[in-house]
């Protein structure tokens, strides 16, 4: 069965919204793990404008499952992932105007110091995923820089309005799943996935894990962190 990774960077939006220490990334991390997941992430952007260094800090020590820190691949993010150790950092750009990466790090335009950054850090003993998009093309990018993992941005799905554009997005996520297993790259899908949507993957035993943040959070405000968490699983095992 895919894992489930719960992404906490709505948890700091809403904290930052209301300009107050709650809600706490931890508190809802502790949860998220009591309810079943697999494993946190959580994106440290440049502005620093939703999780924190500390938020880092205390996450590497209150996390039992998969720490998994999301950063773009600059010197500044290589010198914090060294100096907290994640089980896993995901490259992804760094889009100021966004409040959540809406596309895939571009290797034919980043390529070279995505390299450099995962040779860094693979050489200090922490595995290293890059965020693409569906394509083939990308995909192949990632390998030759020797990335130990993708995850396939399926935003384009589920944001989709119409039949059509779905069909035409999921041929692409399926052809790009399909070439990482031929090419032996783990597989994670993530962006946009929701209750609603995460059937849509029924199909694609290769996807080893789904990284979900609003989705879950938004049901957590519902029903709470733990339920939430579980329901999600049950969605995951029924795949």
């Amino acid at each position: 069965m895919a894992k489930l990774i719960v992404r906490l960077d709505p948890v700091a939006t809403l904290r930052e919204a209301g300009k107050s220490a709650v809600p706490d990334p931890a508190a809802a991390a502790i949860l998220a793990e009591l309810g079943g997941a697999d494993g946190i992430a959580v994106h440290l952007r440049e502005d620093r404008r939703f999780i924190k260094d500390r938020d880092l800090r205390v996450l590497r020590k209150v996390v039992h499952t998969r720490f998994v820190f999301k950063m773009a691949p600059t010197s500044e993010m290589l010198g914090m992932a060294l100096n907290i150790k994640p089980d896993i950092v995901i490259l992804l750009p760094e889009m100021r105007e966004e409040n959540s990466p809406r596309g895939g790090l571009d290797l034919m335009v980043h390529g070279s110091s995505a390299a450099e950054t995962i040779d860094n850090l693979v050489n200090s003993g922490i595995p290293v995923g890059i965020f693409i998009e569906p394509d083939p093309d990308q995909l192949k990018l990632a390998h030759q820089c020797s990335a130990n993992l993708v995850e396939i941005n399926t935003s384009a799905y589920c944001e989709s309005t119409t039949s059509a554009k779905r069909k035409q997005v999921l041929n692409r996520i399926v052809d790009t799943v399909k070439l990482a297993y031929r090419l032996k790259i783990d597989v994670q899908a993530g962006g946009s996935i929701g209750f609603n949507t995460i059937g849509a993957f029924e199909r694609l035993k290769e996807i080893g894990a789904f990284t979900i943040g609003h989705n879950i959070i938004a049901r957590a405000v519902l029903i709470g962190m733990q339920e939430a968490v579980r329901e999600m699983r049950r969605h995951i095992r029924a795949l």
